[in-house]
């Protein structure tokens, strides 16, 4: 296994490098991570920020902020969802686990906000299932 894992947006404008090891990675069902993905869950890997390296020569990263929801990356040219932050986790950066394009240090562990999963999507892996996770 690699001590960094590359990853990039759809478009390849907006790079980054995580230094491995990861804190965790989780299914998200909470409904912001639906509607800000267009997905019936999101996985995210938790890194701690200071270990991620962004490249965005071009300066396309924007942020959008939810109030009390937290705030979240997309890459200004081809709209990939990126990252999210929030003061709930401070000092992490959360990256969607699909933007990596190097192996990373562990599969998902746990199903967070499952009270909200939609119901037309099955989960049948033994994962445990959070409704309010503390990860």
């Amino acid at each position: 296994m690699n001590s960094t894992s590359d990853g990039e947006c759809l478009c390849g404008a907006i790079r980054f490098t995580a230094t491995l090891p990861t804190k965790w990675v989780a299914h998200c069902h909470c409904t912001r991570c639906q509607r800000a993905h267009g997905a019936a869950f999101v996985t995210w890997v938790g890194m701690d920020e200071e270990r991620v390296v962004i490249d965005d020569p071009a300066g396309l990263l924007r942020w959008f902020s939810v109030e009390n929801g937290g705030d979240r990356a997309f890459c200004g040219a081809c709209g990939s969802s990126m990252f999210f932050k929030a003061a709930r986790w401070a000092g992490e950066l959360h990256i969607a686990r699909t933007l990596f394009v190097d192996p990373i240090d562990r599969y998902p562990q746990m199903h967070a906000y499952y009270d909200t999963h939609v119901d037309w999507v099955s989960v049948t892996d033994d994962l445990v299932r959070k409704s309010d996770p503390d990860l």
